[in-house]
């Protein structure tokens, strides 16, 4: 599937609003009283973030290509 530089670039900047969004969630929960209640919330958050990482670094190297 082939995407214009214009789409690479407008995903890109929703996937670092994103993981600025999921980071501060991560932040927030690991900082409550009792972080370990929310392990579940925080692992997903986790697995997340590290998805959107890599999607970001694939666009990263798409977009170098061209």
């Amino acid at each position: 599937m082939e995407f214009s530089r214009e789409e690479l670039t407008e995903a890109r900047r929703q996937i670092g609003s994103t993981l600025h969004k999921l980071r501060e969630t991560r932040k927030t929960l690991e900082g409550k009283e009792r972080p370990e209640r929310y392990r579940s919330q925080i692992t997903l958050a986790a697995r997340r973030i590290r998805a959107l990482e890599i999607a970001e670094a694939l666009i990263a190297r798409e977009l170098e290509r061209e």
